[in-house]
């Protein structure tokens, strides 16, 4: 069908047309997942993958390597990235609060073989990240106790997160949500601390200004330092779209979704660009004790390093338990994404029949299972080439984010050419983002700007660097995985065409439109409430 032609009345799907029946496409029909979480668990998962080991551990990398400028202006090109991500991905997910949520839209709006591609890229991610995320809560402990087998914690930790797993979604909303208060308060406290340290409150290294801005200086190694902070800020924001994924669990998903959404701004603005800033101001990008800086070495966390050399001798302890909750957080996150994932693609035929069980209690009780498996590969890190073995294990999740990220973009874009193509008005829309697809656009532009970016990086690490086959592949293997799950599909689907044509894409089955006497999901705002809608932005 012509994608440019434009449709007949017929064509046209009427409000008494939508339909609440089973998918387009879905094979594997099991129960429905429970409807558990409320709004203020939605509000907490966007910023319980937001803030975690990226920011608290990875950012000291990030800082060796780019030097305080680049570090501050690639989260917050990465941050205003996902900004318009987040809301595209709203707006699909509050008219279609579907399973399986942005793997969906890009399977319905895209291609089907493309989304077969993403979602499995991104399972696999989650799978890959659970085992080092375990190893890594595992060695904060270290900070306190040197003697003990990091294996003991490995352990104990893998069954605190499959004990979760009985509690349902309700579980891992509760967690996410106490959790990801502890981290409000610390980035709070952190900002505050370093105010205090920068203006000479604390220490004997007196007021600091932006002397390390100068010497060593803002930026380090050039182009190639700035581009590789790309990488360590996608991990960082990594799991702020599990918001998305959470809508076909959400009790009401019209309200809560836009409003966990619109939180993303502020608490990027706010704990991230705030805390990188200060962050950048009282540490030296110099310094070589970040060089050890990794989601697995909070001894080497900047934050610890700044409260250390500040002379305070209690501080440290306490920002250790909080990076240890975070790790643990993101580990929580890990059993969500990949679990659900791994369901809704199982229940479209695009993986293994039995994934998409789903239990009388709405838990995908395989997928689980499967996750938790993938756990025991922590254990991986007391062996000899423990290290190397991560390393190639991440190399799988490094750029996903990013073609995740410009899926949902891609998606909404294509979404609203279809809306438009088959004669919907946008004011049937619940929730739409204040630029639209302007938004999309600019979102999926710096996506591709991000992935060419860390291709040279991943080429050139620095200046002096010369292109090395094992570094490329360990950060950059997601691109040739994708490529291959996507031509994979291709060839066992025997669907050739490269996109679904507008007027075939589906926006019947599951869609939410507001009826004539509803009203758009859209506050009121006013320079009055602006001050009150920050606060709940932030908290």
């Amino acid at each position: 069908m012509d994608a440019s032609k434009q449709p007949d009345k017929a064509d046209v799907v009427t409000d008494s047309e939508i339909s609440d029946d089973v998918e387009t496409g879905v094979v594997n029909k099991s129960g429905p997942l429970a409807r558990d979480l409320k709004n203020r668990h939605m509000q907490m998962i966007a910023i319980g993958g937001a803030i975690g080991a990226g920011l608290f551990v990875g950012s000291g990398g990030a800082l060796h390597a780019g030097g305080p400028a680049s570090l501050l202006i690639c989260y917050a090109i990465v941050g205003v990235m996902l900004l318009f991500t987040c809301q595209a991905l709203a707006e699909m997910a509050v008219l279609f609060p579907v399973n399986g949520a942005f793997y969906t839209y890009v399977v319905r709006f895209l291609d089907p073989s493309w989304g077969f591609a993403m979602g499995w890229d991104y399972a696999l991610s989650w799978l890959t990240i659970l085992p080092f995320e375990l190893t890594a809560a595992s060695i904060t402990i270290k900070f306190w106790r040197s003697d003990l087998n990091v294996g003991i914690w490995i352990a104990i930790f893998l069954v605190f997160l499959s004990f979760i797993q009985i509690f349902g979604v309700r579980g891992y909303g509760e967690v996410e949500f106490i959790l990801s208060m502890i981290k409000i308060m610390a980035c709070v406290g952190f900002i505050i601390l370093g105010i205090v340290i920068n203006c000479g409150g604390v220490g004997n290294q007196g007021y600091i200004g932006f002397k390390y801005w100068s010497d060593p200086g803002a930026f380090n190694n050039g182009f190639n330092g700035f581009a590789s902070v790309f990488v360590v800020a996608s991990f960082a924001f990594g799991g702020t779209e599990l918001v998305g994924l959470a809508a076909a669990e959400s009790a009401n998903p019209r309200k809560a979704i836009p409003t966990a959404t619109k939180q993303v701004f502020w608490r990027i603005a706010f704990f991230y660009i705030v805390n990188l800033f200060i962050l950048g101001l009282i540490i030296k990008s110099s310094d070589e004790r970040l060089l050890g800086s990794s989601g697995a070495n909070t001894k080497a966390s900047p934050f610890v390093l700044a409260i250390q050399d500040a002379g305070i001798k209690v501080l440290p302890s306490i920002f250790n338990t909080v990076i240890t909750l975070a790790v643990i957080s993101v580990a929580n996150s890990c059993t969500f994404g990949s679990t659900r994932t791994m369901q809704a693609l199982a229940e479209r035929g695009m993986g293994p029949k039995f994934l998409a069980y789903i239990d009388k209690k709405g838990r995908p009780i395989w997928c689980i299972l499967i996750q938790v498996a993938f756990g025991f590969l922590a254990f991986i890190g007391e062996a000899t080439d423990g290290g190397t073995i991560f390393a190639w294990l991440l190399s799988l999740s490094g750029l996903s984010f990013f073609f995740v990220w410009g899926s949902i973009c891609l998606a909404h874009i294509r979404f609203r050419s279809a809306w438009k193509a088959q004669g919907f008005t946008l004011n049937k829309i619940p929730y739409k983002p204040t630029l639209g697809v302007i938004g999309s656009w600019i979102g999926l532009v710096l996506n591709v700007l991000c992935l060419i970016a860390t291709f040279y990086s991943a080429l050139y690490p620095s200046p002096s660097a010369k292109p090395n086959a094992e570094y490329f592949f360990q950060q950059y293997l997601a691109a040739p995985v994708v490529i291959a799950l996507y031509l994979g599909w291709k060839v066992y689907s025997r669907e050739w065409r490269m996109y679904v044509p507008l007027l075939e894409i589906d926006l019947k089955t599951g869609v939410r439109m507001l009826e004539d006497d509803e009203e758009e999901v859209m506050p009121v705002k006013t320079w009055a409430n602006l001050p009150m809608r920050i606060v709940r932005g932030l908290f």
